[in-house]
């Protein structure tokens, strides 16, 4: 496997730093303080063509190859000091996005996409219920054919966007009893009648990107907007998450070399005791850790991208990357705070942010605990 960037890949990655520091530099620790989500960035990457990189091109996307969407997320994870934007943009293309390229109909694909290539749609994923977190299978959304349609009821917590998107991928369950093979996925659109935004959700980390409650009160979704088969929910679902844990990671990355680079002009340029504190051993250590583990996570998440693109299985290594990078990312951000000392701890030197944002990373798209238990039965235990 060649896991090394094409002239071309390495030239949308270039592109992509040069975007993100250019049309992407604005106050966030401001939009982090308010719990702003930045429509002027969402528009400016759609622009730039971000939601529609993986999108085929009969639908008004880029077509492109997964190598150079994880290039070009990388390269905004490094220019791009606002997370939490790059965070939703990334829900809105695995698991809204995506899922109707895979398991859509000829109409739907026709009807939604193009919206979503260019950034007049917000797509959102309520999957998650406040019963049935890890446990998505559990679930308690019910969905009842009347018709030519469907009725749901239920209520989905920790929904990304929720509160800006226009679009919303959900489960719900035709028969409780039947467990997974029961599970359906639909497509909602926000404003259709019975679809309500619940409380907004505060949080540590990610504050720029939106989270609130969706509740469904027999909402009629035409069965055309049925997202597969009837029954194959689960199957839909599966995917999503794969696709999410390949890709959602590879903005850290880009992250993760920014940190390393600040960490060592800071420990060069600052002195203590007649020396720069890099000289000192415990310093140097943790920035060497830095290093190792940025090497050690990029060919995990590009690994996935050639699996992808040779039409290869990638649930393994999707949750290999997904525990490591999340994991990594986290010690990394505290090694910088760390080596910053009382300025890491401050508001205006970002890492405290970084950090908030970065725990996130153990959480969403299934915890680290979840990923240990995929990885564990992949390898037959």
């Amino acid at each position: 496997m060649d896991y090394h960037l094409t002239t071309e890949q390495e030239a949308l990655k270039a592109a992509a730093v040069e975007f993100a520091r250019r049309a992407l530099d604005y106050d966030v620790i401001g939009a982090d303080r308010d719990g702003t989500f930045s429509r002027d960035g969402w528009r400016a990457c759609a622009d730039f063509g971000v939601h529609a990189l993986p999108i085929p091109t009969t639908y008004g996307g880029r077509g492109a190859d997964l190598t150079s969407v994880i290039a070009v997320m990388e390269g905004l994870g490094y220019g791009c000091r606002d997370h939490g934007l790059l965070f939703s943009i990334n829900a809105h293309l695995w698991t809204n996005s995506i899922p109707i390229v895979l398991f859509g109909t000829e109409a739907q694909k026709q009807r939604y996409l193009p919206g979503l290539c260019d950034g007049s749609l917000i797509g959102a994923n309520a999957a998650t219920e406040p019963d049935a977190g890890s446990d998505i299978f559990s679930l308690r959304t019910s969905a009842r054919r009347d018709g030519d349609a469907y009725v749901l009821n239920g209520t989905k917590t920790f929904v990304s966007n929720a509160p800006v998107a226009d679009l919303i991928v959900t489960y719900a369950s035709v028969n409780p009893n039947a467990g997974a093979i029961g599970i359906c996925g639909f497509i909602v659109e926000r404003y259709t009648p019975g679809v309500s935004i619940g409380r907004r959700i505060d949080k540590m980390g990610l504050r720029t990107s939106p989270m609130a409650e969706v509740i469904f009160e027999d909402v009629r979704v035409p069965a055309a907007n049925r997202l597969g088969r009837e029954g194959r929910g689960a199957e839909v679902f599966n995917s999503a998450m794969e696709w999410e844990r390949s890709c959602i990671l590879a903005c850290c990355l880009g992250a993760m070399q920014r940190q390393l680079e600040e960490c060592i002009a800071h420990a060069q340029r600052r002195k203590q005791f007649g020396q720069p504190i890099g000289k000192f051993q415990s310093v140097a250590n943790r920035i060497v850790d830095m290093k190792l583990r940025l090497e050690t996570a990029r060919p995990l998440v590009y690994r996935i991208g050639w699996l992808k693109q040779h039409g290869k299985n990638a649930e393994l290594e999707a949750a290999l990357a997904k525990l490591y990078v999340s994991e990594a990312f986290v010690q990394s951000c505290l090694d910088a705070v760390q080596i910053h000392g009382g300025y890491g701890f401050t508001t205006d030197y970002q890492f405290e942010r970084q950090l908030r944002d970065a725990v996130g990373g153990t959480l969403y798209s299934g915890t680290s605990e979840i990923q240990r238990t995929i990885i564990a039965r992949k390898l037959g235990l």
